[in-house]
């Protein structure tokens, strides 16, 4: 990255974090672009020029997520089998979690209690499943992913899914590495 792009992510994130603040004290829906620019002390066609939609401005770094479990996944020993690659993969998902877990708790409530954003962010990680089955596929030396790497990669993401909504309907109490292991166990059992 140059320092052009340094600065402009860096702005970016800065966007998101003033958008999310004011969406989770005004609500989302009350929230509009113009309430968002004067937040953050940039014109409204500043702030659109970064975020295209309110949405994007809290999920933008959701398709990151994706690429970073991707190259995790793409980079697991060859040796090791699938589904332990996508539980290892995906624990870079559960490692940012525990970071900040208060702010990503708040986050969380913020998405699945927005039926917008939950829907956009669940839109988001559905289409990290083929890259997922691609990367397993690539791992068997395939040229295409088959069907039951790409259901073992449908079924890692709900299990990612169920597990945090369960540390969500917890408040966060309960162990999210936990949850999630238990979630992989149980499809593994099947």
């Amino acid at each position: 990255m140059n320092t052009r792009d340094i600065a402009r992510e860096a702005v970016r994130s800065r966007l998101s974090q003033v958008a999310v603040e004011l969406f989770r004290k005004e609500g989302f829906e009350q929230v509009t672009f113009d309430t968002l620019a004067e937040a953050a002390g940039v014109s409204r066609s500043t702030f659109i020029r970064y975020f295209g939609t309110k949405e994007d401005a809290v999920l933008s770094t959701f398709d990151a997520k994706g690429e970073r479990v991707v190259d995790a996944l793409r980079n697991r020993p060859a040796d090791e089998d699938e589904w332990a690659a996508l539980r290892h993969a995906l624990g870079i998902l559960v490692e940012e979690y525990q970071q900040d877990p208060v702010g990503t708790l708040a986050l969380t409530r913020l998405i699945l209690e927005t039926p917008a954003l939950s829907k956009r962010q669940f839109d988001k990680q559905r289409r990290w499943r083929p890259l997922m089955a691609e990367a397993l596929a690539e791992r068997a030396g395939s040229a295409s992913p088959t069907l039951p790497q790409q259901v073992r990669a449908a079924a890692a993401l709900d299990c990612v899914y169920l597990a945090v909504e369960q540390w969500y309907s917890s408040d966060g109490t309960l162990g999210l590495t936990a949850l999630l292991d238990d979630a992989f166990a149980v499809v593994a059992a099947s």
